[in-house]
């Protein structure tokens, strides 16, 4: 593929970014910045979208949503808010990326007055990266833990468990026929979970981290090498990778399925999680919480979406890639569920209580119950292994995406400098990481872990999403951006995404932020409660991310001339490079943005020069009608 700027067509007023510094008059030459990159499969994009959208809160938080927020009533909210939210945004989104094949800094050519909203962006993403990856490398720890005979987490008796430990197994032996009151008893595998792979017990509280636990610190060296591995040819290695990552969880998904529903009184725990509740609707709180698995479960706002499309070739259907990532995400959350639910309800048949006692959600729901479950099945070791798998290859292609973002938002900002030394680069990033991760490896781990968890992406990605729709619809304008869409995909969006991206998606997401602001708890882990400067610090976090908007405003001003309203004018405008990256694809009104061009009729030049007219120039030349008949009916006002 050609590279995004074509050497033949620099000038003097060639970018700042893409012109060597040995390079006096612009004339760029033999040093053109290295080509960005395209998938190299027709899949790569779909299952690296795929990947990304499924992860690990389809398995550990939809199906506890689901159950707490009127069982199968939720999916009625769940999928008016997909519709609402969830589509519109992803699709918006994918098209920013594909339109312009940039990443999510640069992507601000298109009004550079709001480029602090791609830095707020990479700061979130950093922060998710640095605590995702630990779980990762718990999820580890446990896979490893799960090649023996007999599971660690099985009996009571080895030296991390207390007198308040009570093993299922004796008790089921000695064949009980009263209930047992098993409030005050703890299972084998919380125990295991809480005091010999955190040791949480060496530290007081998250101002006292304790000692590094280096098994856990190997664990998360051993992922952050996995994802260097992964992403060192960026999408070139990553797009092959999720063939494997993005499509393995959905045969052990099945298996476990299948397991689980063949298990005694599996029915029992689906009927807990299916059975509708209709009077749940009327909360506002039910709708809340569809529009936040939603918005949290497709990962827009993460720059990860629009990072991926960058890489797709300019006509792409995005439009029903869409529909395709976004409806498979959600049957694999209802899936998961019973997969989680089914297993729950054996559990709770085998210990003798409620469904509602044994079920958890998060990290609970991975470390402690889905454990103790396993041990209860013929061959535990076996399906205890092939959950940890699936929640490994569920984490890591999710974690692809995170580390593409931050390094293809850099580079493509220093295209000359960084994409030739992009290995050496990511290199930088991961070791970086890591080691602000390590943090998390200590016996208070964990805490820093919830505080992370809480604030790093709260209403700060709230923040970045509505602020991201209104300048795309407002300032950018709708009408433009359904033009380059028709461009690029040959048609316009229909009424329901303008409705969509003009009115409800921005009011659904602003009324998520005034509910998060409004009903704010502080953070806790279990009955721990996280002292005042730990909260502030959580809220300085996700406030920072916020404060990158008007930063970045202050330096798009100051880089313009004239009065102060000129410069805001001026910044907000979309910069003279805006377009699609490839010449062939610059058709219509933007060939004349391209450098050297002074045609007043630009389409006809690039038609004569990539000779006749193709379907999409054929939309092209519509476009410029409709802007000319446009300019008219203005200028007749």
């Amino acid at each position: 593929l050609p590279s995004p700027i074509p050497c033949s067509l620099a000038q003097p007023v060639t970018p700042d970014l893409l012109v060597s510094p040995h390079s006096q008059d612009g004339d760029l030459s033999s040093e053109c910045p290295e080509d960005r990159g395209n998938w190299t499969g027709r899949l790569d994009f779909l299952l690296s979208c795929i990947g990304y959208c499924v992860g690990l809160g389809n398995v550990w938080r939809f199906p506890y949503r689901a159950y707490t927020n009127g069982g199968g009533a939720f999916l009625v909210p769940y999928f008016i808010m997909l519709a609402i939210c969830g589509i519109p945004i992803f699709f918006m989104e994918l098209s920013l990326g594909q339109f312009s094949s940039l990443g999510p800094l640069a992507v601000w050519k298109i009004s550079p007055l709001f480029k602090g909203v791609g830095m707020g962006t990479i700061l979130i993403v950093s922060l998710v990266a640095i605590y995702y990856n630990m779980i990762i490398a718990y999820v580890l720890f446990y896979l490893f833990a799960s090649l023996t005979s007999n599971l660690p987490w099985q009996h009571c008796g080895n030296w991390w468990n207390t007198d308040l430990c009570l093993d299922h197994h004796v008790v089921k032996g000695g064949n009980t026929t009263f209930p047992i009151n098993i409030t005050n008893t703890v299972s084998p595998s919380e125990e295991y979970w809480s005091r010999y792979v955190l040791h949480i017990q060496g530290s007081s509280g998250i101002g006292d981290p304790g000692r590094i636990r280096w098994n856990l610190c190997l664990c998360l060296l051993l992922s952050w090498t996995i994802v260097y591995l992964c992403i060192l040819k960026g999408v070139k290695s990553s797009g092959k990778v999720v063939y494997f990552t993005a499509t393995f969880p959905y045969l052990i998904l099945v298996m476990l399925l299948i397991r689980g529903v063949t298990l005694e009184g599996a029915w029992k725990g689906i009927r807990f999680y299916l059975t509708p509740q209709f009077d749940h609707l009327l909360s506002s709180k039910v709708w809340i919480e569809a529009a936040l698995q939603i918005f949290y479960s497709l990962g827009v706002g993460f720059g990860g979406l629009l990072t991926f499309a960058s890489y797709n070739t300019f006509h792409q259907n995005i439009y029903r890639d869409t529909f395709i990532v976004t409806l498979g995400n959600a049957i694999t959350s209802i899936l998961a569920g019973f997969a989680i639910f089914s297993v729950l309800g054996y559990m709770s048949q085998e210990l003798g209580v409620p469904v509602n006692q044994v079920a958890k959600a998060g990290p609970g729901l991975a470390f402690v119950v889905y454990p103790q479950a396993m041990t209860m099945l013929p061959l535990s070791p076996f399906w205890s292994f092939l959950f940890f798998f699936m929640l490994l290859t569920l984490g890591l292609d999710s974690q692809f995406a995170f580390m593409e973002t931050i390094v293809t938002a850099v580079t493509d900002e220093f295209p000359y400098y960084l994409r030739p030394k992009k290995a050496s680069f990511s290199a930088v990033i991961c070791i970086a990481l890591f080691l602000m991760g390590l943090i998390l490896t200590t016996e208070g781990g964990m805490y820093w872990l919830v505080l992370l968890d809480d604030y790093s992406a709260g209403f700060g990605l709230m923040v970045v999403v509505i602020t991201t729709c209104l300048v795309v619809t407002r300032i950018y304008g709708i009408k433009r951006f359904c033009r380059d869409i028709h461009m690029m995909l040959g048609f316009k969006p229909g009424p329901y995404f303008r409705a969509c991206w003009m009115v409800l998606s921005p009011a659904t997401m602003m009324a998520l932020l005034v509910y998060n602001i409004v009903k704010y708890q502080p953070s806790e882990y279990g009955s721990y409660r996280f002292p005042t400067w730990a909260e502030v610090l959580g809220i300085l976090m996700g406030v920072l991310s916020c404060l990158m908007i008007p930063l970045g405003m202050v330096v798009a001003v100051l880089r313009e001339e004239g009065t102060l309203w000129e410069r805001v004018q001026q910044a907000s405008r979309p910069a003279m490079d805006w377009g699609p990256s490839l010449e062939e694809n610059r058709t219509g009104m933007y060939v004349a943005s391209l450098a050297g061009s002074q045609s007043p009729k630009p389409l006809m030049v690039h038609m004569r020069k990539y000779g006749g007219i193709t379907s999409y120039e054929n939309t092209a030349i519509e476009v410029d009608r409709e802007m000319e008949e446009e300019d008219e009916e203005e200028s007749m006002m």
